[in-house]
């Protein structure tokens, strides 16, 4: 099995902080195409919000 969390240790604070602001601003639009019914893909908001718990849980392990 592939591990998500690899690409990210490799990374550095700043680095790091840029990605979950991408996220967090990613969800943010998605729950917005959502309350529009704009969304096609479902499962999008499931995957970014594993990816920002990815992403917190490197930067709590720093």
């Amino acid at each position: 099995m592939k591990n998500p969390t690899k690409n990210l240790t490799g990374k550095n604070t700043k680095e790091l902080w840029t990605l979950l602001a991408e996220k967090r601003l990613a969800l943010r639009n998605f729950r917005f195409a959502v309350s529009g019914s704009n969304a096609r893909n479902v499962k999008e908001g499931k995957t970014l919000r594993k990816e920002i718990a990815r992403v917190l849980t490197v930067m709590n392990q720093k």
